[in-house]
């Protein structure tokens, strides 16, 4: 086994609970941690055999720009999900998302959650 990483994906959305984070949106980032068994030996440099980050990263955004979550980690976790889901080579997978702008009253660098499927 071996673990794919992915930090920093960067997407626009509407995220939240309240109307003005809906209404404004917002910038949103992603980390994602997989742990892969691959179907094959990585000695057969193979990308059939192991996860494709470039469809991975579709498949995160996909998600955080489609239908609105008002949880972060509602969003976290449909994010594992899915990868789990389309890549049956990942056997866990550790899902990030931190929100900069979250309305609280005070100054923050940002909110993030974690959350891993499965658990």
């Amino acid at each position: 086994m071996y673990v794919i990483r992915m930090k920093n994906c960067a997407f626009f959305a509407r995220h939240g609970v309240l109307d003005e984070e809906e209404r404004l949106g917002q910038r949103f980032y992603v980390d994602a941690e997989l742990q892969v068994k691959p179907d094959t030996p990585l000695e057969s440099d193979s990308i059939n055999s192991t996860v494709d980050y470039g469809l991975a990263f579709i498949e995160i955004e996909k998600i955080v720009t489609g239908r609105r979550r008002f949880l972060i980690e509602s969003l976290a976790l449909d994010i594992a999900q899915a990868l789990c889901r389309k890549f049956p080579q990942i056997v866990r997978a550790e899902i990030t998302v931190r929100k900069p702008n979250a309305p609280v009253p005070g100054v923050l660098d940002h909110v993030e959650v974690t959350v891993a499927w499965p658990q």
